[in-house]
């Protein structure tokens, strides 16, 4: 070896302010380095070091809560469902995952279907698994959503659902109408704060009866797990279970002496009244009366579900 290759090796300041300046250039820092040397190497090679062990522990914990949100819908409206999927699938961020497990699904009678209609939704329901066929004749005022509720225990109990009171698959189950447009961040983040036994949780009415509201209106609304499984078991339900659906579910949850625990989210879900920003709330949990697609397309659009990415290819090719 020479002389001056051993002189600069036998001077470390120099060769630790090379290596500092080495590993800035390439993206990681020296107390990086000295914290964790695979930060480096990934640098070098491309490689994304394994995540540590506290980032490991935070992706085993489960969300903080769950919710079932059930799109009541007919076997008729395929167009209309694929347009809520993405509108919903595209709100599954990762801090929304890390908050609360959010399942949207769809809620369906069986009858009546066509043979057409028969075949697509079999289809939706084997390519997306977001299917819940309910056997019931849908009508406005048939009973449907009793047969919803009433329904959901068996169907996620694996056949039971009158059993142990402890077993919840979720902590939280919402009826939603297929022309409303739910923001999912936000409904979270009120569900958070709310009880999670005989709660109801909704738009009251009436508007400003913040404590005891009679009824929830039918836009949406959201029940605790404990009453869906009440709702399944009570003969009184069951016998009350046809008629104007909001008002006849929070009948039900009065007579039976049940949801003390009412949370009135009013004004936070409300009907659309026109595309203008002014006619939307900023903490808006929920839009109602969405039955045309324009009306979906501005809402969506006031929300920012819309913008294209630069690299869209819808956007217009670069001429050469």
């Amino acid at each position: 070896m020479s002389s001056s290759a051993s002189s600069y090796l036998g001077r470390p300041t120099y060769f630790l302010m090379a290596l500092v300046l080495l590993l800035t250039v390439l993206c990681v820092t020296f107390p990086a380095y000295l914290r964790n040397p695979a930060d480096a190497i990934g640098c070098f090679t491309g490689a994304v070091p394994p995540p540590a062990a506290a980032d490991e522990e935070e992706a085993r914990r489960p969300p903080e809560l769950s919710i079932l949100v059930g799109v009541h819908t007919m076997a008729k409206k395929h167009s209309r469902r694929h347009l809520i999927r993405m509108a919903y699938a595209l709100q599954q961020t990762p801090a929304l995952r890390g908050a609360a497990r959010v399942d949207v699904r769809f809620a369906l009678c069986a009858r009546p279907m066509t043979p057409e209609q028969r075949a697509f939704v079999a289809l939706e329901s084997q390519a997306y698994g977001d299917v819940l066929l309910f056997n019931c004749t849908e009508s406005a005022e048939g009973g449907k959503t009793y047969d919803y509720f009433a329904g959901l225990p068996g169907m996620m109990l694996g056949g039971g659902g009158d059993g142990d009171v402890e077993v919840r698959p979720y902590d939280y189950v919402m009826k939603v109408d297929d022309d409303t447009y739910l923001r999912l961040d936000a409904l979270v983040e009120t569900l958070r704060r709310a009880p999670r036994e005989d709660m109801y949780y909704g738009v009251g009415l009436p508007f400003m009866n913040r404590k005891s509201p009679p009824f929830m209106l039918g836009m949406g609304y959201v029940l605790s797990w404990d009453l869906v499984q009440w709702i399944a078991t009570s003969d009184m339900v069951r016998s009350e279970a046809k008629g104007v659906e909001d008002v006849t579910t929070g009948n039900w949850l009065n007579m039976g002496n049940k949801a003390k625990n009412r949370v009135n989210i009013f004004p936070r879900m409300y009907d659309y009244k026109s595309a203008q920003a002014k006619d939307f709330l900023e903490d808006t949990i929920g839009v109602h009366q969405l039955k045309e697609d324009i009306r979906w397309a501005h809402t969506l659009e006031h929300f920012n579900a819309t913008q294209l990415d630069p690299s869209s290819k819808l956007q217009e090719p670069t001429a050469f």
